[in-house]
């Protein structure tokens, strides 16, 4: 067993990520324990029942206490909070970070209230399943999945380093970029189709002229995919929209733009110009593929990923990966 990179490991939320951390830090040995906090002793009770942690607490601040590691998996609208509360029991020296999918708010948000003897270094995991809760969470979420991580100017590099270190024996690859940069890229290769797919599954939801029982009985692959990410928590992508909202509403504005060009394509029937974005966005699709990014095996290579060894299968780009 490799030397544990970090003594105490605290994850604020359990979570799909934040129980995924649990998974692959015990299994790769990368902390010598891990502190478990939840606002819910329901959620709390069930990580203990998966065996996920050392010790488990309805108090953040008492999970944070002396840890060298304090990750936050919550939505980032409670980061804030977060920080406020844990940040008196905080070891000088520690690591602070999160796995929001938004950046610049939780710089705003938490920045200020941290103290100046801890290294703050926002992070964002680019792994999900449309699945949530400690149940949900396996070893191999992070691997060759990226992790972009937003270090501030004055960010220690040792620590940048230290971190950058946990997140590669996750898995995962790092890279690393300034959080308004994050913010924007994320908003069109995450959550606009999120957006999107809440959109078309809530129009589905309201035909008067389609039963609820044909759209469910009739759904073809497309529809499907659509469900998938429609079926994300609720909580996160509220909180996304609104702490991401500049860069989203930029995003959505192009695509309003692209899809009246489409409209008008469809209604003058311009068959050379549907054929050529056809053409183009499909090539988009295999440089994914090309890439590592995804698999076709079934569910994205999910189950397998989750009973067998890490070298049978390679999960997919996530559906919920904020």
């Amino acid at each position: 067993m490799p030397e544990p990179k970090f003594r105490r490991l605290a994850l604020i939320g359990i979570g799909l990520i934040g129980s995924s951390l649990a998974h692959v830090a015990r299994r790769e040995g990368l902390v010598g324990e891990i502190a478990i906090s939840s606002r819910s002793a329901q959620t709390l009770q069930r990580a203990e029942e998966l065996g996920l942690g050392d010790s488990y607490h309805l108090d953040a601040a008492d999970a944070a206490s002396g840890a060298d590691l304090v990750i936050l998996c919550v939505p980032v609208g409670a980061s804030e909070a977060v920080a406020k509360w844990i940040a008196p029991v905080l070891a000088p020296g520690a690591i602070v970070t999160d796995v929001g999918s938004t950046k610049a708010s939780v710089v705003r948000q938490m920045a200020p209230h941290l103290p100046g003897h801890v290294h703050f270094i926002p992070g964002h995991p680019i792994a999900g399943t449309e699945e949530s809760g400690p149940d949900a969470g396996f070893a191999e979420l992070f691997r060759n999945r990226w992790c972009i991580l937003t270090p501030q100017p004055d960010t220690d590099p040792a620590a940048l380093a230290r971190l950058t270190a946990f997140w590669t024996a996750c898995g995962s690859m790092v890279d690393t970029m300034d959080a308004e940069h994050h913010d924007l890229v994320l908003a069109i290769v995450s959550h606009l189709p999120h957006i999107i797919a809440y959109n078309i599954v809530g129009t589905a939801d309201d035909l008067e002229a389609v039963t609820k029982s044909e759209v469910i009985k009739y759904s073809a692959s497309g529809f499907r995919d659509f469900t998938r990410l429609a079926a994300s928590d609720p909580t996160m992508w509220r909180d996304v929209c609104l702490h991401n909202k500049d860069a989203i509403l930029e995003m959505l504005a192009r695509f309003s733009e692209d899809l009246a060009a489409l409209q008008r394509a469809v209604r003058w029937g311009d068959g050379e110009a549907l054929f050529e974005l056809f053409t183009r966005t499909r090539g988009i699709r295999r440089s994914i593929v090309e890439a590592g990014q995804d698999t076709d095996s079934p569910n994205f290579g999910r189950d397998a990923a989750k009973s067998g060894p890490v070298e049978q299968a390679m999960p997919g780009q996530g559906l919920s990966e904020g």
